[in-house]
Parts: structure tokens; sequence; C-alpha cells
């Protein structure tokens, strides 16, 4: 489990072993979350691709602010331009999910010379609706504040966390380390990303990133996602070149929720592949 210092703040990440490919798949995970979930779909690409997953600032193993940075998606996005520059990355895609897609894209954004490309998962949005968002935050604040440690001892909560917001209950080792990451984020990390990323001005400025983005830009949404429905991920698609008129850069996928990654990984890992094949990347398809 190495770590890497990043603006100050020890990050932990996974990095696979370097093969023909030039670029590197770098995975962003979402809020609450941690690297680990993008495992299934790491061991399915890392013979084609190497593959960089870690922690953001305040979740999983890694350790929160150390500085004035903040936790708004343009800082984690600038987490991520160190990290790369420190790990010698010089050429990406990244694949985001939920609020990891969100930071890729202000990554790409950021830094448009190294990304060439990127992959959100179960991510989109950019319409703000002021009831559900006021409505959204509160209930935010409250599961944050409250989340005693021993949670992760009460035996039926692993069962909670398997159905949540998925279509088809996870298996017990998923539904265990959601709970862990629950439990184990840091409070001002999980209040900051969350109040920072979902105000009127910062939903608003996510479709004018997604527009001036040069590199393609593709999205995969779960059918049944409760989360990030369907509507919304076409709706923040729609802004890139590559929407056409049709919704060229969306692929959904049938019978999946908001945990694409472990819900359903062959098939994501397939349309990944499918992505860089079109795209006209180097690798085994």
């Amino acid at each position: 489990m190495p770590t890497i210092h990043v603006m100050g703040s020890p990050h932990t990440y996974d990095l696979t072993a370097p093969t023909n490919s030039s670029e590197v798949l770098v995975f962003i995970h979402g809020w609450l979350l941690s690297r680990n979930y993008w495992q299934p779909l790491i061991e399915q690409l890392a013979i084609e691709h190497q593959c960089l997953a870690y922690d953001l600032r305040g979740f999983g193993d890694s350790q929160p602010c150390q500085s004035e940075a903040g936790y708004s998606l343009q800082a984690y996005a600038q987490d991520l331009g160190e990290l790369l520059d420190r790990l010698g990355v010089e050429t990406a895609w990244l694949v985001g999910h939920s609020l990891g897609g969100s930071v890729a894209l202000w990554g790409a954004d950021l830094l448009p010379d190294r990304v060439k490309g990127v992959i959100c998962v179960n991510a989109g949005g950019g319409i703000y609706l002021k009831e559900q968002f006021e409505r959204f935050r509160n209930a935010g604040r409250q599961i944050v504040r409250l989340r005693p440690g021993w949670l992760t001892q009460v035996p039926w909560l692993d069962r909670l966390f398997g159905r949540a917001s998925v279509v088809k209950t996870l298996d017990h080792t998923w539904a265990r380390q959601r709970l862990i990451d629950f439990v184990a984020a840091d409070t001002k990390a999980a209040l900051g990303s969350l109040l920072d990323s979902t105000t009127e001005a910062e939903v608003h400025l996510l479709p004018q990133v997604v527009a001036r983005l040069k590199q393609p830009v593709y999205f995969i949404a779960g059918s049944q996602d409760p989360i990030m429905e369907p509507k919304y991920v076409q709706h923040l698609a729609s802004f890139h070149h590559l929407f056409g008129c049709c919704g060229d850069n969306v692929l959904e996928i049938a019978d999946c929720g908001h945990m694409a990654m472990v819900e359903q990984p062959g098939e994501v890992a397939d349309r990944i592949r499918l992505i860089l094949k079109g795209e006209g990347h180097e690798g085994e398809v």
C-alpha cells in the first residue's frame, strides 16, 4: 500500500505494471468511497493498460488536508495533477465514478496536454434543482456528522450498505467495504467535498467545463441508477461535442444501479475497451 505526499497530504495509491500502451488509466472514486472499488475493473484492464487508482484526500487511506487547499472539485483536480507529476504519468485517460467523474472533468480541463480523454461512470448533472439540492445537502450534513465508529460493529448494517443504490445486492465484501469507507472518511473532507460541489454556482459550472473540453468525453450510465438517473447523465453529456444528436457519447448498462464498477465490472470493462478502441488507442481489445 504505497503512499506519496501530494499538496502536503499523504495519498495512498495502487499502480499496476507498465504495458505496451503509453497511456495510463487513472481511476477516481466517488464520495464516501475509496480506490478499492476499482479493483474488479483493474483486474480485467491491467493486461492492456497500466492502471492507477488512488484515494482522494481525506477518504480511504489518504490523509485529510494539511494546508488551506480545501475540498472543491478544482482542488481535487490540482491534487490529481501533482500526483501524476510525482508518479511520472505523462499521458492518461481519467475514469471517474460519481463525484470522481466531476473531478476527472476538472482534471481534463486543468491538464489538457496530459489527459487524453475522460470516462465518467455513474456521473452527470449540471441541473440545479433548489429544493432537491437543499434536502440533499442537509441530509448529507446529518449523515456525515452522525457517524460513530461503532457502526462497523453492527452486523445487520452491512446488508443495508449492500442494498443501497444498486439493482442487485452487493457481495458481502463490497457491502462491508462501503460501511468501512463511510465511517472512515474524514469529516472535513466529506462535508467540504459535498457542500463545495453542490452549490448553484458549482453545478452550473460543470456543463461549461464539459463544453470547453477538446478531449473525448464519454459517460457510462446505469439504467436504474437512483442517484444519477440516466436523464441527468444525458444532460451533462449533451454539452460535449461528441454527443451529436442522439447521445453518441453515452453508454447505458441495463439492470445497473449507482455502483457499476462492482455491480457489472465485466460490462464496464468492455465499454471502456470499446471507447479506447474507438478513439484509436493502443492495446488488445
